[in-house]
């Protein structure tokens, strides 16, 4: 990329981006140990080659396990370009929502061998956010869901059939 004196010197920082353009990685540079894919796509595999589809359904499993209450799955494949599937659940209490966020964490790690980048909300756990990449798992308490109500944010999302108890 240019440095901040090529830019004062006439180069326009659209030069400066094409003329450092940064090849992505192809599923040829990418080895079976790395840990998350770069590129994504709608309804894309894991770096693990798991289906996004396939990670959803193992973590409202986990859930469905451990008594999670009003679980929903949503396609956004065809609506959002940040993620997949939404997964949203409610905890009794912040203690079972912290409960299912351990249960999620470990079966789809077992099942899927997928890990989150990155977990949020632990602290207050009244909305805890599990990032997957191309699923997010959003596990509440009752009084948060019916506060955010992702489900009618999200209204035009067919939801996943899931068939669980």
């Amino acid at each position: 990329m240019a440095n901040d004196s090529e830019l004062l010197n006439g180069a326009s920082a659209d030069d400066a981006i094409n003329s450092s353009a940064i090849d992505a990685p192809t599923s040829e540079s990418l080895h079976d140990d790395s840990v998350a894919s770069i590129q994504r796509s709608a309804a894309s595999l894991s770096s693990s080659g798991v289906s996004a589809e396939q990670v959803a359904r193992v973590a409202a499993e986990a859930m469905s396990d451990k008594k999670a209450q009003d679980i929903i799955a949503l396609d956004l494949t065809e609506l959002s370009d940040v993620c997949d599937y939404f997964v949203i659940a409610t905890g009794a209490n912040n203690r079972q929502v912290d409960t299912l966020v351990d249960e999620v964490e470990e079966k789809v790690a077992e099942a899927c061998r997928e890990h989150p980048f990155s977990i949020e909300g632990r602290d207050q756990r009244t909305w805890i956010l599990m990032d997957y990449g191309s699923v997010l798992v959003h596990v509440f308490t009752p009084e948060a869901r019916e506060y955010y109500r992702l489900e009618k944010l999200w209204g035009d999302a067919p939801r996943l059939e899931l068939g669980l108890d």
